[in-house]
């Protein structure tokens, strides 16, 4: 049997991974595992350090897992279009194997590699992998994507369930002695990260499943406090775990509505890939042209860049809004339903383009998914698909109490206002100067006033949208 390179990307485990298991099935465990550090994915205008980290720590787990099997792992640097056909003709090898992207920048790459690898009389062997149901699998009846998500879920859940995630890593024989490059080491000031690699995110499902927060997930998952979601974003996003195997443990855990709520989750980020694949201009441009005459800003310049700035940093005078930046600073990930507060906030609250704060998240969080986090943000803007409704527009102070009554994750991230008690803490600004000397925290000294009036901000959106409408 000939030699098969496996091109390691977003898949970074020996279990449950559809090309690395055909890989080794055809190639009798005569396999060369790759990753390959490509410019465009260290210096592109989206790069988070934090990121870049954990998947270093992926791979560093990757390849301890593979010498223990008598394999190891080959890095390479450089464009992947000429480092694969030249490794081709180093090794012998006659096929390169790799599972599937389906983000707008990840088919052209794939598409030039693949003809960069033909042209050197060598095969690509792309596999689906990163998603259950991949693009064009969940069609209406009419044949045409699914742009809400009730009724893409509905066609998910009605497919067949006939994917079963392997529970055994293929057998491997030692590799070729082919030089490889060292990985880098960490950035300095990274945020501390979760345990990155396969055994801690399989043993992080297991005990989220275990442990009661699967069925608590469905109650637990929107309180800020509480850790009431299963904190594997990141892991999926590099492949550590497949999704089979996080679906998997939601169907094994039965009809609990927890176990439901969060399947539907995964759902969400399959159906957000399949909008992107089906409408690639939504990467950066309105996934509904008619908010491309959507007005953003004030009208000055300078200003926006202030509160841009007081917004970046959790300086906006909005407890939740600043305890949910200054939690994404420090940890690189951001609960979910902070982040769709603090994507209201801008975009509704300051009237910044939701590109600003897209690109933003993406230069900082470890789990920064293209799909995810375009859908994520377009739907708090009011201009993509399946989009929270133009005139619902969150209330950070109602949206602290509902879901930090509290206030214990505000005081866990804005130290300023630890001593503030449940009833002020989340509009500080309106405790009288006798208790805001009590809690040793001015509101316009020592903790911002309000950088803006929500009030008035909703009734601008509104007219913003109104005359739009009109």
């Amino acid at each position: 049997m000939a030699l098969v390179i496996h091109w390691f990307r977003r898949d970074l485990r020996l279990i449950d991974n559809s090309a690395l298991t055909a890989a080794a099935a055809r190639s009798g465990g005569d396999l060369l595992p790759v990753f390959i550090i490509d410019p465009a994915l260290t210096g592109g205008r989206d790069v988070a350090e934090a990121r870049l980290n954990f998947m270093y720590g992926c791979l560093r787990d990757l390849d301890t897992h593979l010498r223990q099997r008598g394999s190891r792992l080959v890095i390479r640097r450089g464009d992947p279009a000429s480092i694969l056909p030249n490794l081709a003709r180093e090794t012998g090898a006659t096929r390169v194997t790799f599972n599937r992207d389906y983000t707008p920048l990840g088919r052209r790459r794939d598409s030039r590699i693949t003809a960069a690898l033909r042209d050197a009389g060598i095969e690509a062997d792309a596999h689906r992998d990163a998603y259950i149901r991949e693009p064009g699998d969940v069609l209406s009846g009419a044949g045409t994507p699914y742009t809400v998500f009730t009724p893409f879920k509905r066609a998910w859940l009605g497919l067949p369930k006939d994917w079963h995630p392997a529970t055994a890593a293929p057998a491997l024989r030692a590799p070729l002695r082919v030089a490889s490059d060292p990985l880098p080491d960490p950035a300095p000031d990274s945020p501390a990260l979760p345990p990155p690699g396969e055994r801690p995110a399989f043993a992080r499902l297991r005990q989220f499943a275990r442990a009661g927060g699967l069925d608590a997930y469905a109650d637990q998952r929107d309180a800020l406090a509480a850790e009431g979601t299963s904190r594997l974003s990141a892991h999926l996003r590099f492949g550590a775990l497949s999704p089979r195997q996080a679906a998997q443990a939601a169907l094994d855990a039965g009809d609990s509505k927890g176990a439901q709520t969060f399947l539907s989750e995964l759902i969400w980020r399959e159906f957000y890939a399949h909008v992107l694949f089906h409408y690639p201009h939504a990467d950066q441009s309105n996934f509904n042209r008619a908010y491309d005459r959507l007005v953003w800003g004030s009208g000055d310049a300078a200003e926006d860049a202030r509160r841009f700035e007081a917004w970046t940093r959790g300086r906006t005078g909005y407890p939740i809004v600043d305890a949910a930046m200054r939690q994404m600073a420090e940890t690189g990930w951001m609960h979910n339903r902070a982040r769709m507060i603090t994507a209201s906030f801008l975009t509704k609250d300051l009237h910044l383009d939701w590109r600003l704060g897209e690109s933003f998240f993406m230069q900082s969080l470890i789990d920064g998914d293209p799909a995810s986090n375009n859908g994520g943000w377009q739907w708090a803007a009011g201009t993509g698909t399946d989009a929270q409704p133009w005139f619902r527009i969150f209330n950070p102070i109602l949206q602290s109490k509902r879901f930090d009554p509290a206030g214990d994750y505000v005081r866990r991230w804005v130290p300023e206002l630890a001593r503030y008690d449940a009833a002020a803490i989340h509009a500080p600004w309106e405790a009288s100067p006798l208790l805001q000397r009590a809690a040793g925290c001015i509101v316009g000294a020592d903790y911002p006033a309000p950088i803006v009036d929500h009030a008035v901000q909703r009734e601008e959106t509104l007219r913003r949208f109104k005359a739009l409408k009109a």
